[in-house]
């Protein structure tokens, strides 16, 4: 009986260890350079931007050693799966495909996705047989291109990029005649809401179905690290009831991407 409770014992304080080993020191966190005003590199090399900012206050929150590690979006999930790190912070849509590989953290924010071209071309969404032939530029594997290749693979000559950056200086180029591309990317890269840009909006404003565009961007984890999850989770509800979460955004936006969870409001208001 007394070497019964004790291998019981010797079983639970390795199962405590074990749960306490999931989450790892540091925590490596994964992000695409560059996605502007999100993360961008600064003229040192080091990389800045509201997801910088954002990642290392819910670091600190949550008491964790954390690293950032630079990866091209397509390689984003099988990174993570293939334990080249441990967390994904990269403007990754909640989408059900890719809930069906990663966990995701709740909602730290969502931004619709618009349509682009240069300011003196005249495209009219609203007569889909005269988009026939047109080339759209777009990140490939963002929810972007999904919602193109399902909605206009018969319309567009679709071009798809690395990042969103190559995309942006295509159009700039004249060598797209349009792109799809997030709001808020889109803003600081081609300041299209001012009068004397080049570029324009056209087209709807989407941010439906959420069966692709989603419920938000997330942090993405592994599906059995539940425990760094928590982590993150509350360190976001956190940073959304004291404020710190809006001083941030406040900083890189004029306008609000914010979703705060359980019903909070916005404490300044």
């Amino acid at each position: 009986m007394k070497k019964w409770i004790a291998a019981s014992l010797i079983a639970s304080v390795m199962a405590s260890g074990t749960a306490l080993a999931r989450i790892p020191d540091p925590v490596r966190i994964a992000i695409d350079v560059p996605y502007e005003p999100f993360v961008e590199r600064a003229p040192d090399g080091s990389l800045k931007g509201f997801e910088i900012d954002l990642g290392n206050e819910l670091c600190k929150r949550a008491s964790l050693n954390c690293t950032w590690v630079e990866q091209g979006w397509d390689g984003l999930i099988p990174g993570l799966l293939a334990r080249k790190y441990d967390a994904i912070l990269s403007s990754m849509g909640i989408t059900p495909e890719r809930e069906r590989q990663v966990m995701f953290s709740i909602p730290y924010y969502n931004t619709p996705s618009v349509f682009l071209t240069s300011r003196d071309r005249d495209i009219n969404f609203d007569d889909k047989a005269s988009l026939k032939g047109l080339t759209i530029g777009v990140q490939r594997g963002t929810i972007r291109d999904v919602y193109l290749s399902g909605q206009y693979a018969d319309t567009f000559n679709i071009r798809r990029y690395g990042s969103s950056e190559d995309a942006d200086n295509d159009l700039k180029a004249g060598r797209l005649d349009l792109i799809m591309e997030d709001l808020g990317v889109a803003t600081s890269t081609l300041d299209f809401k001012t009068q004397d840009s080049p570029f324009k909006q056209i087209g709807p404003t989407l941010s439906t179905p959420t069966s692709i565009f989603g419920k938000g961007s997330g942090i993405a984890f592994r599906k059995r690290d539940q425990d760094l999850a928590d982590r993150f989770n509350q360190a976001i509800r956190d940073v959304y009831a004291d404020g710190t979460y809006y001083t941030l955004m406040d900083k890189y936006f004029d306008y609000d991407l914010s979703t705060p969870p359980d019903g909070m409001s916005r404490p300044d208001k």
